[in-house]
């Protein structure tokens, strides 16, 4: 295991210098945390306290536009959220915490991120305006939170809070993907079988069923017509669900398409709740959050919704936001908007009847984080047999019309 040298600040303000092993810069503060101690300085063996200056020059120079070439990914985002806070949380300032994750040894585009970052906030920006001029590697919920933790001094706590939300999408996106690849070959392979049907099989069988004279079944004619429409119009069909998608995709970046889109989103079957669950969990959780680090209920407000990215739940704060500013608690605030549920008005009147609105917030965020966690199983556990229930509907429907039209034949032969 590395060994690292440091100098740190005992409890009675002694400088105190020494030696200890860990598996990285940010472990070795995190475990001078643990003893007591305030980190002043920690390097491994071998570095040099003097840097370089030119590659100081190098690392300011380095521009915001290297960073959107070099996109952080969801895991590497991920990492350098959970890097920062444990160096904030062990006592590092920012620009201190900023500078060992550039140090890193290993060549990740994390540490240009850092080191863009570090160059910025050295120039005086916030760090929330500093991610903000980054790119898309940070999206507005993920700035304008670390902008709710500025303004509330709880930036390692909104940054944890960040990391579970990252860890929570990272393991939905994983769940969703190992559930559909099963599904994914049935359904791709059920394709290629009605193409071979309604290309060769069907027009075979209709010339077959035809010599026959007999009036064919009605689900078996239906078969038939669909395959001449499509051997005839199949260019047509692909030019109609072209112009199709493009239109909903236009249509969705227009300011009323997205609100109806983004409400819409919440009345699907079974996705619908998760998205609202969701929306519970990361409101109540972060106004939890701030409210315990001093922020007022209404501060709070203007902070989530600058950091909800569907317009109709954006909507919704700013209802509440309103009503807050004209003297309604929160409570009631959310009980007159009408969206959200009994269970946690109840809990957030309690807290306001006991004092304790941010411990409220809290009780009532952890159970929606119960309440998520259990749908998401669920959505992920219903993906897979949907999806095979609806090609074996599919094949099956197609399957039953031939062999009915042969049925029907086979009879009519054996009449004669």
């Amino acid at each position: 295991m590395p060994l690292f040298y440091y100098q740190a600040f005992g409890a009675s303000h002694q400088e105190v210098t020494g030696s200890l092993e860990a598996s990285s810069q940010s472990e070795a503060y995190r475990l001078l945390r643990l003893k007591g101690l305030q980190p002043r300085s920690v390097r491994g063996e071998g570095e040099s306290h003097v840097k370089n200056s030119s590659s100081k020059k190098e690392s300011s120079a380095t521009s915001a536009a290297d960073l959107q070439l070099t996109r952080l990914s969801t895991s590497q985002l991920l990492f350098f959220t959970e890097e920062l806070a444990e160096l904030l949380e062990a006592g590092l300032q920012l620009e201190g915490a900023l500078k060992v994750i550039e140090q890193r040894q290993e060549k990740s585009p994390v540490k240009i991120a850092a080191a863009i970052l570090r160059a910025r906030v050295r120039e005086g920006v916030s760090f929330s305006k500093a991610l903000r001029d980054c790119g898309e590697s940070f999206d507005p919920l993920y700035c304008n939170l670390v902008a709710a933790g500025e303004a509330s001094g709880a930036l390692s706590k909104i940054l944890k809070r960040q990391c579970a939300h990252l860890e929570m999408m990272e393991d939905l996106r994983k769940k969703v993907t190992s559930s559909l690849v099963y599904p994914s070959i049935v359904f791709a392979s059920a394709i290629v079988l009605m193409f071979i049907f309604l290309t060769f099989l069907v027009p075979q069988l209709s010339v077959l069923l035809g010599k026959s004279g007999q009036k064919l079944p009605f689900i078996t004619q239906c078969l038939i017509n669909i395959s001449e429409f499509c051997g005839h119009w199949w260019w047509a069909i692909i030019a109609t669900l072209g112009a199709t998608f493009l239109g909903l995709r236009m249509a969705s970046e227009t300011p009323s398409g997205k609100a109806w889109w983004h409400k819409a989103m919440l009345d699907i079957p079974v996705v619908g709740p998760v998205l609202k669950t969701k929306f519970f969990a990361e409101i109540l959780q972060t106004l939890s959050t701030l409210v315990s680090n001093g922020v007022t209920i209404l501060s709070g407000l203007h902070l989530l919704h600058g950091a909800t990215g569907n317009v109709f739940l954006r909507g919704l704060i700013a209802q509440i936001s309103a009503l807050v500013s004209e003297g309604y608690s929160l409570e009631r605030s959310m009980k007159k908007v009408g969206f959200f549920p009994p269970v946690m008005i109840d809990i957030l009147s309690v807290g306001e009847q006991t004092g304790d609105i941010a411990g409220a917030l809290g009780r009532a965020a952890q159970r929606y984080d119960r309440e998520l966690s259990s749908k998401i199983g669920t959505l992920t556990t219903l993906i897979q047999p949907a999806v095979i229930l609806l090609v074996a509907l599919f094949v099956g429907v197609v399957a039953y019309s031939m062999i009915a039209g042969i049925l029907t034949s086979v009879n009519s032969l054996r009449a004669h």
